[in-house]
Formats: structure tokens, C-alpha cells, sequence
């Protein structure tokens, strides 16, 4: 049996403002903005060539706005990702090169932390 990790949810204080950084400055593409009831609100966001989401809103989690961490995502170029990020307005870290990738580091609003990875050579 397969398990795959589709949808990921990160605690957010504003919605609204997460959507804008996560579409405008991120580069997301918005999948799902749902009101659905007086106290729940879905919004998902797919990272561009992602088979795995991300998912906010409003009524949806009991996580703490700013405590996730640990998401990671592979890119082909962390430098090329990095200057894009930067471009859009994200503070990003430098790219720190390790034996396992290159990475950049950045976060969301509320302080949720992201990883990007460049894998190495495996040839």
C-alpha cells in the first residue's frame, strides 16, 4: 500500500494576509478559498510542481500560529529559488552548502519555517 503525503496543514493568525504572501511573494498557486460556514474557512495553496498542498483557514487547526517548522521542499536551483523569493520580497537566508544539499531558509508571517533543499549529484 502506498502513503502519500498530499496536504499539509500550517497554522496562520490572518488569513488574508497569509494568502497574500503565500500567492504573492511565495509563489503558490491558490487552489481553494471557502467560506464554509460563519466559522470555517478552508484555503489551500500548492507549491508550483508540488504533489503535496498546504492548507489554512479559519476553524481548521488548534496549532499555534508560527510553530510549524520543518517543511522541507526540493528544488533544482536553491540559488535560482533563493534570488526568486528575494525578488518577490521574502527575506531569505543565504544558501548553506552541505555534503546532503544546498538550502535556503525562509518563513511566513506568522513565523512558520520553510527549508528549501537542492539535492546533490547522486551520479
Amino acid at each position: 500500500m502506498d502513503y502519500r503525503i498530499e496536504l499539509i496543514g500550517v497554522p496562520v493568525s490572518d488569513v488574508d494576509r497569509s494568502i497574500a504572501f503565500y500567492r504573492d511573494q511565495a509563489g503558490f498557486v491558490l487552489d481553494h478559498d471557502h467560506r464554509v460556514s460563519e466559522g470555517v474557512r478552508f484555503v489551500q495553496f500548492t507549491p508550483p510542481g508540488s504533489a503535496c498542498s498546504i492548507a489554512f483557514g479559519e476553524g481548521i487547526s488548534d496549532m499555534v500560529p508560527g510553530s510549524l517548522r520543518g517543511i522541507q521542499v526540493v528544488v533544482a536551483d536553491a540559488v535560482k529559488a533563493r534570488t526568486e523569493l528575494m525578488e518577490r520580497g521574502v527575506a531569505a537566508s543565504d544558501v548553506d552548502e552541505q555534503p546532503w544539499g544546498k538550502f535556503v531558509y525562509f518563513a511566513d508571517p506568522d513565523g512558520n519555517a520553510w527549508a528549501l533543499q537542492e539535492l546533490p549529484d547522486r551520479r
